[in-house]
């Protein structure tokens, strides 16, 4: 039947090919049907052309394109003929056709432009020749291409410019890495940009040269090429006034969206004229007369210049008097807010009565503009308006100037922190404004304040800050200052210690339950979410007002019923979810039950789409789960299913054509939980709503898993083939996140199963095959993960991993995992080294050093991370793991440079620490290499450098034996310097002076025969014993005690002078308590006193014991006594 249908369809195509051109423009009409069923025929038909008869359908399509009398069927063989031609994916047809068709195909697509008036059409048609263009040029498949632009460009006349123009800019979009074919053109380009920038009778040739030109200044890599252009930006900027001044603001529009562009991918390209270009810029923001998306448009190129750190960083910050005088424009925009009695009677928090569009742009950019030039440039010019808008009669300017405030309190928090007595006193005091919307927006701002300058705020400012907003809650008369101090009690309170927060919480419960009988619902919306944060914050400190608080939540959960109470419900949830594991397990079990079953019966039921109950359902479950432990198993098999289904939804997204007039209109466009990017010439819309939902599921499935332990490896088959997909997923950060912190939590699921007998018949074989998915799945998002954050946890968690899969990686998977760390170093590398390169840029200052020392601190956890996998490799593998040792030695040796950072180098120095530990002889072989590292860095700068070398030459001077031998001196000279110097027990350095001690009784115990023993044994006894790094101080405690157990005579002494020092060490050791030694190190000691006790000579006994402190003497007696 397939067989039959399809030499029907051929035995139809032979008549629509046929010379007959009208069956053919049938097909093409039919292909933009609104009739399903003939659409979906053509399409079929179509398809079979492209598979059978590719040249005749291509030259029927450039016919169409070329002779049809209807401008709509040109149009769509045009948009065909694209689709068919230009490369997509993997197929690229052009190459196939026959020699002669491409010839006939080009040839009609250059004629057709010169003929085409329509002009929709010919935009679609330089959307065909230039995508083509750029997949043919560059291997000189059309030679005849760029002789035929140029020469409509030199024709003086519009019609042939402006096409050519637009094929050029597509083409400079689309041409990618392959513009060294333009740059024998670029004086030619240059000199008929310049001449169509200048052309006087048409402001379309205009537009279209500055599309060009932009585009081609954004294509070229050199700034030398870019250079030659340097002289068009006049005149791009005079066909910008042009279109201005002569009335034309949607050509003006459209030149501002351009030169947005230039400014964010090219900002050098400016700097020469930069104060021209931006002066001009706020001269139209400021034209009250143009219209205000114009003036939006110019607000926006100015903020993307500030922007562009990366390429120009520190460029606005040259241009104070621009800086003040865009930042007077923003704050006028935040004037624009009607007193619109609908704010008043609002029935949730954000409705926003009374706001304009440009109210609402003004606080974006003030946010944007704040974070990228920082709190030094912006806060002088913030401080002066602050003081006069809020001296103003006029109620909107002082609640502009509390909004602006909490807009840039992000990007200013390190200046305002050091200014906190001025900015917190400033906020409060509006608190007593007579107008409501103040007194509002000074809530709203100390709610900012509190998660953008906390903790400091907090734990300097909670006398004052948390008794205003109580007082704030008292606003009856005002519902929504009421509901908004609640909401900034939540900031307040999340950064707040149960310390600072205890001596109020009497207060400020009493009044949440005062809020939560409010008629309001957004009041009592408020409290709820303030109440559960406050009993987070407040932890056990919570436990006493839990009998006056859950019946009211318990009773909000059973009431609120109707669709209208949907939001207040599911905050019920959350409330008593997270005051259930504030109290903890015994003081809720009882009303958890109860609540429990209620949850269950809610998530049996029956909810719309838009209903938020499921999602708050899905985190109460978990933190259920959290405060019960392993008594929350008997729910789960209600809990997952949902789960699982949210966990594996899809993303939905919508690609659309930019060009397209239908799209522009669709309804999608206002849709909040849309968000919106451009690449290229396509729209991609993406359903945030679907993504939240989706990163929540995972988030509760790491919870599940990580609380539940082994009592989840029932789930675990379900849950690993959703989640190890997930590392890749590249629509949501937070999803990707959650995927790679539930990675080694299922491994140790499984691990701990089949330990205590839980795994369900399965044997160690399930561990090694989950393993084999997780491990190189996780190895292959790393390689693929552009986020640094996320990269740095990925290593983080393939470390877990391979801690718990050990022995069982196979070889392949390890040399995955070096090949990995390898590219990771690389790329950290490149990053640091664009870096430095942006460090020389001229407009290079402090505020940018500070921000690229905060981007380099990401880069460290990199190396810290790469430093602790590769311990665990050598740990596992020990001396099998050398070979790949060998590979990574001379990236490590790179990292030991003194051109690297402290951290780079610490790191480096102690992966060869883990491989003098744990490879012991094995390792060797590395210490010409390596040890001359860490004898100099032993006396680094740095602390942190200083103890991880002066640990390794305590390992090498154990494990070394004779390749160590012949540097003991040098090693005891750096060692000396380490100990004597003056501030050795420092804080910063006690670290480093413990492992120099240990190092030094190293030396002691193993290389005695090499050292004056009468001079250095006592110079390590006066340094015992050692109190800062509690690790190394019970191995050297332990040292010494096994020393003195050998009746070692360096240790002991002649005459065993050295034993009253011995006996105080011991006996401060042991007064520590568990501190410096372990339990069985104490005991050992314990039995060495009672034995000397009764083997020393009483005289030599009591010059001992005479030598104590007399609390270490009662101690002693006390310990030997007992």
């Amino acid at each position: 039947m397939a067989v039959d249908q399809t030499q029907f369809q051929l035995t139809q195509l032979a008549v629509i090919l046929g010379s007959d051109t009208t069956h053919f423009e049938t097909l093409i009409s039919h292909l933009m049907s609104s009739s399903n069923e003939q659409r979906s025929q053509a399409e079929s038909l179509f398809h079979l052309a492209k598979q059978a008869h590719p040249d005749v359908l291509s030259l029927a399509l450039s016919r169409v394109l070329s002779t049809s009398t209807h401008p709509e069927l040109r149009a769509f063989s045009s948009i065909l003929l694209r689709k068919i031609l230009a490369p997509s994916g993997d197929s690229f047809l052009f190459p196939n056709l026959a020699e002669q068709t491409q010839v006939t195909i080009k040839s009609s697509l250059l004629t057709t432009l010169q003929s085409e008036s329509s002009k929709p059409n010919i935009k679609k048609l330089c959307d065909t020749i230039s995508e083509l263009a750029s997949a043919i040029l560059p291997s000189g498949g059309w030679p005849e291409l760029l002789p035929f632009m140029f020469q409509c460009l030199t024709s003086d006349l519009p019609n042939l410019q402006e096409p050519a123009l637009q094929v050029f800019s597509r083409l400079a979009q689309s041409i990618g890495e392959n513009t060294e074919i333009l740059i024998p053109y670029l004086g030619t380009l240059h000199s008929v940009f310049l001449k169509c920038l200048g052309n006087s009778s048409s402001s379309d040739v205009r537009m279209a040269a500055l599309s060009a030109s932009i585009g081609f200044v954004q294509c070229l890599s050199s700034s030398s090429d870019r250079d030659k252009f340097q002289d068009l930006l006049p005149l791009m900027m005079q066909t910008l006034t042009e279109a201005l001044n002569s009335g034309q603001e949607a050509t003006a529009q459209e030149a501002l969206e351009l030169l947005i562009e230039l400014a964010g991918t090219e900002p050098r390209f400016l700097r020469r004229q930069i104060v021209d270009v931006v002066g001009s810029m706020l001269q139209i923001a400021e034209a009250a007369s143009l219209e205000e998306g114009t003036r939006n448009l110019a607000i926006e190129f100015v903020i993307t210049l500030a922007e562009a750190r990366e390429r120009a960083p520190g460029l606005m910050r040259k241009l104070p008097q621009f800086i003040s005088k865009l930042f007077s424009l923003l704050m006028d925009m935040l004037l624009d807010v009607d007193d619109d009695p609908a704010w008043y009677s609002a029935e949730s928090e954000g409705e926003d009565a009374g706001e304009t569009s440009n109210y609402g742009v003004g606080q974006e950019c003030l946010d944007r503009l704040s974070i990228s030039v920082g709190g030094n440039t912006i806060l002088p010019v913030a401080s002066e308006f602050f003081q006069a808008f809020l001296a103003a009669p006029e109620w909107q300017k002082r609640y502009a100037a509390l909004i602006a405030l909490a807009q840039i309190a992000e990007g200013c928090s390190k200046v305002l922190i050091k200014n906190l007595e001025q900015v917190t006193s400033m906020v409060l005091n509006s608190f007593q404004d007579p107008h409501p919307r103040v007194r509002w927006a000074a809530i709203n701002a100390i709610g900012q304040l509190s998660t953008d300058l906390g903790p400091e705020l907090q734990m300097q400012y909670h006398h004052r800050v948390l008794p205003a907003l109580a007082g704030a809650m008292d606003d009856i008369q005002n519902p929504r200052v009421q509901a908004h101090a609640a909401s900034a009690v939540l900031n307040f309170s999340e950064s707040c210690t149960p310390e600072n927060l205890t001596p109020y919480l009497d207060g400020i419960v009493s009044k949440f339950l005062v809020l939560l009988q409010n008629g309001k619902q957004m009041v009592q919306e408020g409290a709820l979410t303030a109440l559960a944060s406050v009993a987070d914050s407040s932890q056990d400190q919570f436990q006493k007002y839990y009998d006056a608080v859950m019946p009211y939540l318990k009773a909000i959960l059973v009431n609120a019923n109707d669709k209208s109470n949907r939001m207040l419900r599911a905050k019920s949830m959350e409330c008593i979810s997270l005051v259930g594991m504030a109290v903890g397990k015994d003081k809720f079990r009882d009303d958890a039950k109860q609540v429990m079953e209620l949850l269950m019966s809610l998530q049996g039921s029956q909810m719309e789409s838009d209903d938020p109950t499921a999602s708050y359902m899905q985190q109460a479950w978990a933190r259920l789960c959290k405060c019960l432990g392993q008594d929350f198993l008997p729910y789960m098999s209600v809990v997952m299913p949902p789960l699982l289904q949210s966990a594996q939804l899809k993303p939905d997204v919508t690609i659309t054509s930019l060009d397209s007039d239908a799209d522009l209109e669709d309804d999608d466009d206002d849709d909040e939980s849309i968000e919106t990017i451009t690449l290229g010439d396509k729209r991609i819309g993406i359903k945030t709503s679907v993504l939240e939902e989706k990163a929540t599921a995972c988030n509760m499935l790491c919870c599940y898993v990580d609380e539940l332990r082994e009592r989840f490896f029932p789930w675990i088959d379900q849950v690993a083939p959703i989640l190890v997909p997930l590392l890749k997923f590249y629509f949501h950060e937070e999803v990707r996140r959650a995927a790679v912190s539930a990675m080694p939590a299922l491994l140790r699921s499984a691990k701990l199963a089949l330990e205590k007998g839980q795994s369900q018949g399965h044997n160690e074989s399930y561990v090694k095959q989950l393993s084999d998915y997780i491990i190189p799945a996780l190895v292959e998002a790393l390689r693929k993960e552009p986020e640094v954050e996320i990269c740095a946890s990925m290593l983080e968690s393939l470390n877990e991993c391979i801690q718990i899969s050990g022995q069982l990686l196979d070889e392949s998977q390890v040399r995955c995992i070096v090949d990995q760390i390898k590219h990771v170093l690389v790329d950290s590398s490149c990053r640091k080294q664009e870096r430095a390169e942006r460090a020389k840029a001229e407009d290079f200052d402090a505020e940018e050093g500070e921000l690229l020392k905060e981007e380099n601190q990401l880069e460290e956890e990199i190396f810290d991370q790469v430093g602790d996998l590769l311990g665990t490799l050598i740990k596992t593998f020990k001396s099998s793991f050398l070979p790949f040792f060998d590979e990574l030695s001379s990236y490590l040796t790179l990292m030991l440079g003194k051109d690297k950072t402290a951290e780079e180098r610490r790191i480096a120095i102690f992966i060869f620490d883990d491989v003098a530990e744990h490879c012991q002889e094995a390792a060797l072989k590395y210490y010409n290499t390596f040890l001359p590292f860490l004898l100099e860095a032993c006396n680094d700068e740095n602390s942190n450098v200083r103890q991880a070398a002066l640990y390794g030459v305590g390992l090498c001077a154990e494990f070394g034996g004779a390749v160590f031998k012949p540097l003991v001196q040098d090693a005891l000279s750096r060692l000396d310097a380490v100990i004597r110097h003056p501030c050795a027990l420092h804080s910063d350095n006690v670290m480093a002076y413990d492992n120099a001690v240990s190092a030094l009784g190293k030396i002691c115990q193993f290389h005695q025969d090499s050292i004056d023993a009468a001079q250095v044994v006592p110079a390590w006894l006066s340094c015992l014993p050692i109190k800062g790094d509690l690790i190394e101080a019970k191995i050297v405690h332990d040292q010494l005690c096994l020393m003195v157990e050998r009746s070692d005579q360096g240790v002991l002494g002649p005459n065993h002078q050295h034993l009253p020092k011995i006996v105080a060490i011991f006996a401060e050791v042991l007064c520590a308590g568990k501190d410096l030694a372990t339990e069985q190190t104490a005991s050992r000691m314990v039995n060495l006193l009672k034995h000397l006790q009764q083997s020393l000579p009483p005289t030599t006994l009591a010059s001992t014991w005479s030598s104590l402190q007399p609390q270490q003497q009662l101690a002693l007696q006390s310990i030997l006594s007992s």
